[in-house]
């Protein structure tokens, strides 16, 4: 709900209150982001911030470092990091943002060319005019009253006819009130993506941030920020997370004044637009999510809010493909027959798609060519995709196909045609991450050209899946379509462009189903689900080193979103050798799959993966639409765990994995877990234990942990019976 007088104004979700007011000097101040208040609080609320600045103080300029505004202006006293820069053609860059006008609208805005919320219940817009030049700021405000999640973005309008040039725009700014925090960040790196660090904020600027063209494997665009006393179950806490895919920046600020301050948005590394007379930019949408409840509770609020409100909804819900890829398998050593031995022996075990990976286009028999030119290798499938498509309807397979649409090889008649459409700078030797350039996307032309070529394969080959791959970062952040004074638009331009070829491909195949992947999960944020209902989670698919990323990736991004494949020991990462069963049961905590080769399974594991399959459309309702407790977490104990309970609390499933065998643990002494989120009057079956116990019981003393070797794992079916 959003309340207003026009000039105090309350926002409402579920759970939280947003206050805000103008002063009497015209600017808009925050009140208040925390727990829900009354509406006639908000005056009080006005009153004591309206005496903030100490009396002694005669030049209200210098007030502003004091002040918790809601858009953060330059120059002009307020010295925290500022939300927007806009310098004009005399170099002059400083403002000072005051309340204009306001509006409420219905739903949520839709944004034509980036990821956006795709409802809300109202909308409050808040319209600032800057002091000094012709810039207008519109603040976008939507709040959906069975959440929990604010969402956030910024118009920058140039309301004049002289060009201004955009140093900085931040999407969003808020001032948390004085106290203990720590800063919860999802880093990383190739192969051990999203593994959380918790640390208490430090005065000064505290920053998360990539500079890679995507949100990347070393950072996630979300930030948690934990009272000081905040756990998984109790505390006061907020997430922070963008709804974009390039270079980011979410920013803490904590002075000795009191206030935190949180902004964040599009990199301003590097970072320059030129906003022409007439002209808006559209900042990308962050969602603020409020819990006095814990971290396990900010997860299942953005977990709903992602898939009811970001994720396509047309496979939101929708019973996810079980997946058989062939990559490690073969990698790039198959021809027809190979092909079709993996089809025949995954369709006799359940699996209903298959998805060609790299090396069916082009001269493509290994990394250094064929990058662009997708068309079909013949000489290593002879009679083209066809015969493959082929053998996948005869067996009653989907076919899914592999591409990296955003990258080229020099060794490729792509580039020798068009060497410029590649993003490098002509006299300058490139960056050749995995012999590979990065195409410019900023350029339609090109994307035009990417998406004729992709679409004719889909339609020419009945393609109803596809793996989108990105497999190296944007270094050569230049254009050579654009003038020397708009460089600094490339980064962003870029993954506009990204997401314009995701878009025009899901208009033109309505039923296409793409899973996103970045050499594992390198662009896995709330941007891409926009467009890909889930995303290869790591190229990490070891049993027990994913337990720790789908744990952290867990506490913003659904199960649902994550792509979670049963792949062969010794795993081709690690060299670990981690039990089938326990594979099977920590990649049924998401999408499932298989990443292997079928041919070459012993007859008990072919067994093995036909229960798993079978156990796994047991579950994958709730993995879809339940919601998770964390009950173990693998980097601080010895032990994963999680719960996923359906809505009505009838259902459950939990998953375990025990770590290294440590000595002391008898038969008579062994460590037990509570269960969460389930019914205290009710009675549960477990199906595995062959017991009925009390919801009480799960929740107050729990279950022993079972007892098993290393790297051995459980599951228990729980329904309730009365």
């Amino acid at each position: 709900m959003i309340y207003t007088d026009g000039k105090q104004f309350l926002l409402e979700g579920k759970n939280y209150g947003y206050a805000m007011f103008v002063n009497g000097d015209g600017f808009l101040q925050q009140l208040h982001y925390g727990g829900k208040m009354k509406r006639e609080d908000v005056a009080y609320l006005a009153e004591t911030y309206a005496s903030i600045v100490p009396n002694h103080w005669i030049n209200k300029d210098e007030a502003f470092d004091y002040l918790p505004s809601e858009y953060g202006f330059y120059a002009k006293g307020d010295y925290k990091e500022p939300t927007a820069i806009f310098e004009r053609q005399d170099g002059a860059s400083m403002s000072r943002l005051r309340y204009d006008s306001y509006r409420v609208e219905k739903d949520a805005p839709k944004i034509v060319g980036m990821p956006h919320v795709r409802s809300g219940d109202e909308t409050l817009v808040i319209t600032l005019k800057d002091d000094f030049s012709d810039i207008e700021v519109d603040l976008y405000y939507t709040v959906c009253e069975n959440s929990d999640v604010l969402v956030r973005n910024a118009v920058i309008r140039n309301v004049g006819k002289k060009p201004v040039m955009l140093k900085r725009a931040f999407s969003f700014r808020v001032e948390l009130a004085n106290g203990e925090y720590q800063l919860l960040r999802l880093a990383g790196r190739w192969g051990q993506e999203r593994i959380p660090e918790i640390a208490p904020v430090a005065h000064g600027l505290t920053r998360i941030h990539s500079l890679r063209g995507s949100s990347s494997h070393q950072t996630n665009p979300f930030m948690g920020i934990l009272r000081k006393d905040c756990g998984e179950e109790s505390g006061e806490c907020y997430g922070v997370q963008l709804v974009y895919s390039g270079s980011f920046a979410l920013t803490a600020e904590w002075s000795k004044y009191g206030a935190l301050t949180l902004q964040g948005g599009i990199n301003v590394t590097g970072f320059g637009w030129e906003l022409r007379g007439g002209e808006s930019f559209v900042t990308p949408q962050v969602l603020l999510t409020y819990s006095n409840a814990g971290m396990g509770e900010i997860s299942r609020e953005i977990h709903d809010f992602l898939r009811e409100r970001i994720i396509n909804p047309a496979y939101a819900f929708k019973r996810r493909p079980v997946v058989i890829n062939n990559w490690e398998a073969t990698y790039f050593d198959f021809d027809n027959e190979k092909l079709c031995a993996i089809i025949t022996a995954a369709a006799n075990l359940g699996i209903d798609t298959f998805v060609l990976d790299d090396g069916w286009f082009g001269n493509r028999t290994n990394d250094f060519a064929g990058l662009g030119d997708w068309f079909v290798n013949e000489e290593k499938l002879k009679g083209g995709l066809k015969k493959v498509s082929a053998c996948c309807k005869e067996h009653g397979m989907k076919f899914g196909l592999w591409f990296e649409p955003e990258m080229v090889n020099e060794d490729s008649e792509l580039f020798r045609a068009h060497p410029d459409w590649a993003l490098c700078k002509e006299g300058v030797e490139p960056m050749r991450s995995r012999q590979q350039l990065v195409l410019d996307f900023t350029r339609k032309e090109v994307v035009d050209y990417i998406f004729g070529v992709v679409s004719k394969i889909i339609k020419e080959n009945d393609i109803s899946y596809i793996k989108w791959d990105m497999n190296r970062y944007v270094s050569e952040c230049y254009s050579a379509s654009l003038p020397y004074h708009r460089q600094g638009e490339v980064m962003h331009r870029y993954i506009l462009g990204v997401y314009d070829l995701a878009q025009r491909l899901l208009d033109e195949f309505p039923d296409l189903f793409i899973e996103g992947c970045a050499g594992g999960g390198g662009r896995f944020d709330a941007g891409m689900l926009y467009y890909f209902p889930q995303i290869w989670t790591s190229d990490d698919s070891d049993g027990y080193e994913r337990t720790k990323i789908q744990c952290g990736t867990s506490l913003c991004y659904p199960l649902s979103s994550m792509s979670c494949h049963v792949s062969v020991c010794p795993n081709h990462q690690t060299g670990r050798t981690v039990p089938f069963d326990t594979r099977g049961r920590i990649a049924s905590l998401g999408a499932f799959g298989y990443e292997l080769d079928v041919t070459k399974m012993t007859d008990e594991e072919k067994e093995s993966v036909k229960a798993q399959i079978e156990a796994y459309k047991r579950t994958d309702r709730l993995i879809l639409n339940g919601e998770l407790y964390r009950l173990s977490n693998p980097l601080e104990s010895n032990y994963f765990c999680m719960l996923v309970v359906s809505k009505d609390k009838s259902e459950a499933y939990v998953v375990g994995e025990r770590g290294l065998c440590i000595p002391f643990w008898s038969d008579k002494f062994y460590p037990r877990i509570r269960l969460r989120g389930l019914d205290n009057n009710a009675f549960y079956e477990i199906e595995e234990l062959k017991t009925v116990l009390s919801g009480g019981a799960l929740l107050g003393a729990g279950l022993p942990l079972p007892k098993t070797g290393d790297f051995g794992s459980w599951a228990w079916h729980l329904k309730k019976v009365r």
